[in-house]
């Protein structure tokens, strides 16, 4: 299991009411369920965020297959809007 850190971004940093946090997960998904865990409002910022691990954009790829490294960022980026 990987240790590492979350930093959230705009409605997500609100959302989770600080702009860091630690984690462990093996996985994208098992972190986003830890996440969303008991944080209703972060929970639904999540679902319509991307994410970044280590400055490299998730992009489309399903959450289960994307494994997280020791020391891994991972990045929560709400829409933005403007444009």
């Amino acid at each position: 299991m990987a240790q590492g850190t979350i930093r959230y971004w705009a409605a997500a940093k609100d959302a989770a009411g600080r702009a860091e946090e630690p984690f462990e997960a093996t996985t994208l998904a098992e972190l986003t369920e830890k996440m969303a865990r008991g944080r209703d409002e972060l929970a639904k910022v999540i679902k319509r965020s991307s994410f970044l691990i280590n400055g490299a954009p998730v992009g489309k790829r399903a959450h289960d297959s994307v494994i997280l490294d020791d020391g891994a960022t991972v990045e929560v980026l709400p829409p933005f809007a403007g444009g």
